[in-house]
């Protein structure tokens, strides 16, 4: 009868010791999994909205802005050229209006482009809309005045003077108007390369996280090896280490994309401050191509940055399928089948 008795009371303390080491495992299973799965999702989110504003600005913001600034320097040569050939008196000599109406056109052009690429949605429409309409009176008066009246003075200066005025009248010019369009779309510029509170605090939850599935895979750890015997676990390794990648590699590549942003978008404002009543409009034109084709290069997709995306997909997977492996498997050969 002892026997039996010392048999019961030894057993006792096993089974006690066995269930909170199970229920231990269970909370680190649970803790992990809760943690993986919401870094990977919140950082593969946060990282591929910044992906999706370089490929804006690259696409569409950039262009806009040039697209903005290359048509009001147009209208502005083509109004000082059609000026020039009058004042030089050369506005009756056969060609003389080529070189104002050249520019005309690149600034027509220019405008049926924007309705493409213009990033200020329906306003931005409806001002190129009004634009285009007095681009038509503008050169009906323009052309007429440096072509038609080369021997009247009195209405050429009466042309000129109707031109001027459609061209850059306060509020209602099409150079004023310009301007209005271009500062609605630097302020979306301003929106898109910039980090944004909302995103700022996707990446600061996903490092968090992060941060707990590390240390959580290490107490992990330390109970297979004090608690089961196990020195250590591959599969539990290997997740710390994808950890630590996660944490590292997409963060470095969203900083250098954002660090092209913001260079993007101080080439962006140079464009637009250069396009603001310039003396050298020639050259005022050759910069604002030269500008944007070095903005449109600091922000040409990158082959690692789709390949980033792409890892962090599948450290994503591989950090909530690890522990659910390592720990599952322990549970399920030491307790779960037993009991």
């Amino acid at each position: 009868m002892p026997g039996p008795a010392r048999w019961t009371g030894a057993q006792r303390p096993r089974r006690s010791g066995g269930s909170r080491t199970r229920r231990l495992l269970e909370r680190h299973l649970t803790a992990l999994l809760a943690a993986a799965l919401l870094s990977a999702s919140v950082l593969l989110v946060s990282y591929r909205e910044v992906q999706i504003s370089a490929g804006e600005m690259r696409t569409r913001g950039a262009p806009a802005v040039q697209g903005v600034a290359a048509t009001q320097l147009a209208l502005l040569r083509a109004h000082r050229e059609a000026q020039h050939s009058v004042d030089q008196d050369i506005d009756n000599v056969v060609g003389a209006g080529a070189r104002y109406e050249n520019q005309l056109s690149a600034a027509a052009q220019g405008l049926s482009r924007l309705n493409d690429v213009q990033i200020d949605g329906d306003r931005g429409r409806g001002v190129l809309e009004t634009v285009n309409g007095l681009l038509t009176s503008y050169s009906s008066s323009i052309t007429p005045g440096a072509v038609k009246y080369v021997s009247d003075d009195r209405m050429q200066r009466e042309k000129f003077a109707e031109a001027r005025t459609i061209l850059s009248r306060d509020g209602t010019g099409v150079v004023p108007r310009l301007d209005v369009l271009q500062r609605h779309q630097m302020e979306r510029i301003d929106n898109v390369s910039s980090l944004g509170a909302l995103q700022r605090t996707g990446w600061a939850i996903a490092e968090l996280a992060l941060l707990v599935m590390a240390l959580t895979t290490l107490s992990a750890l330390r109970v297979l090896r004090r608690r089961c015997g196990r020195s250590f676990d591959p599969w539990l390794l290997i997740t710390l280490l994808a950890t630590v990648a996660l944490a590292v590699f997409p963060l470095w590549a969203t900083a250098n994309t954002q660090h092209r942003l913001n260079t993007a978008h101080t080439g962006l404002v140079e464009i637009e401050q250069r396009a603001q009543g310039p003396h050298d409009l020639a050259g005022s034109q050759q910069y604002v191509t030269d500008e944007s084709t070095d903005v449109r290069a600091h922000l040409a997709a990158q082959g690692w940055q789709s390949w980033t995306y792409y890892g962090a997909l599948g450290g994503g997977a591989l950090i909530v399928l690890l522990p659910a492996v390592g720990i599952g498997r322990r549970l399920n050969a030491d307790y779960w089948r037993a009991g």
